[in-house]
Parts: structure tokens; C-alpha cells; sequence
């Protein structure tokens, strides 16, 4: 899934979860979960491309966050509200950054294990060889499309 997409399911869990000790492990299970559907990546961090990749991930991010703002603004949200919706956000992605920081730093234990939980979550991608399932194609995304408008009906409803 893309980062947009990961931060506006995280949002709608914390908008709908008053408890932080609770939006931290579903946030994170949902993650997941969501990598486990079939979905295109228009990033690979395992191959060279990533360095000059960055940005794509700039407008994914400015996308997500610009909507999750959004949302916060029109409904005039308060503090813990917005706590609450920004550690959805922030946790929701927590995976992808932590298997991103993994690349950096490869004998990281910690960190592996995080990227083997992730990289088992993407069933897709189980194959040695880049994955024809996850390549950026309309028919890769149509899931990915699909939760994020979900996402996105759930935050402003």
C-alpha cells in the first residue's frame, strides 16, 4: 500500500478509537493486514532505484498528510482529538519505516525482524525475483485504491 493510503487508515482509527494504548497495536496490525492485499508499489527500497525515488515518497506523504489536515481543520477537531487522528497517522506507517531504516542499517537485529514480519505480510512478494503482482499497474492498485476512498468516506463521515 502506499504511504497515503496507510496514513488515512491510521487517521480513521484514531478518529474512531478513543483509547492511544489501543490505536497503537491496531494501527500497526492493520498495517499489515493491508500489505497482505494485492497492491502496486511505485517503490521498491530493495533495489537501486530508491535514491532517486524521493519524490515520489514527498507526494505521497504531502497527499496523506494534506487530507488528514483536511480533516482536522473542517471539523475543527480538539487536542486530543487530533492526538489521537496524528498517532493513527504517524503508527500506521511506523512499518515501512522502520524496513526502510533497515536498509541503513542491515545489521540492525531489532530492525530485521520488523522487516521479516514485513516482508512476510506481503505475500506478493515472496518471490526472489520483483514481484509481478506488486508493479505500479491500475490493476495492481485497484485494492490500494479502494481502501484509501474507504479511508477517506470513513474520516469525513
Amino acid at each position: 500500500m502506499i504511504l497515503s493510503t496507510h496514513a488515512l487508515v491510521g487517521a480513521a482509527i484514531g478518529k474512531n478509537i478513543p483509547n492511544p494504548w489501543f490505536i497503537i497495536p491496531i494501527s500497526i496490525c492493520v498495517h499489515y493486514l493491508l500489505d497482505g492485499l494485492r497492491h502496486g508499489e511505485y517503490l521498491d527500497i530493495r533495489r537501486d532505484q530508491f535514491k532517486d525515488m524521493y519524490w515520489k515518497v514527498l507526494i505521497d506523504l504531502s497527499i496523506g498528510y494534506g487530507l488528514v489536515a483536511a480533516y482536522a481543520i473542517s471539523f475543527n477537531l480538539d487536542t486530543t482529538a487530533i492526538f489521537n487522528v496524528g498517532l493513527g497517522t504517524l503508527i500506521s506507517q511506523l512499518p515501512d519505516l522502520l524496513t526502510l531504516f533497515h536498509r541503513y542499517l542491515p545489521k540492525n537485529k531489532l530492525l530485521g525482524i520488523f522487516r521479516d514480519i514485513h516482508g512476510w505480510a506481503h505475500r506478493y512478494d515472496r518471490n526472489p525475483k520483483y514481484s509481478p503482482e506488486r508493479q505500479w499497474t491500475l490493476r495492481n492498485t485497484v485494492n490500494d485504491m479502494l481502501v484509501f476512498v474507504l479511508a477517506l468516506v470513513i474520516l469525513f463521515l
